[in-house]
């Protein structure tokens, strides 16, 4: 099956999410709002559980509760496609680090 539509059955079946290009690729968006992956990233971590943890983190993104609920209900259908995502975007946090480490320590000795 092409990616366009793979892309295209899943927004079908999702309302509202979208696929946007980026330089990492074409990625899961809200329409309006955040990539899927960043509102999952920040609501596993997000305090509260169920409904009152999605509330919170909708009323701090400034989002309707129904975007977010609809983030988790996509995630919840493509949970590899997301996970991926988040794990990348944990990397290339991670790399940027080190360098900033390594160039403190160059610019310290």
């Amino acid at each position: 099956m092409s990616s366009l539509l793979d892309e295209g059955l899943k927004t079908r079946e999702f309302p509202g999410v979208v696929y946007r290009p980026g330089p990492t690729g074409r990625r899961a968006g809200l329409v309006g709002g955040p990539d899927v992956w960043e509102v999952i990233r920040d609501l596993r971590h997000w305090p509260g559980r169920g409904m009152e943890r999605v509330e919170r983190l909708a009323e701090d993104l400034d989002l309707p509760v129904s975007m977010v609920s609809l983030a988790a209900d996509f995630y919840s259908a493509f949970p590899v496609e997301i996970d991926a995502r988040i794990e990348a975007d944990e990397q290339a946090a991670e790399q940027i680090s080190r360098r900033i480490e390594e160039r403190e320590n160059l610019l310290s000795s």
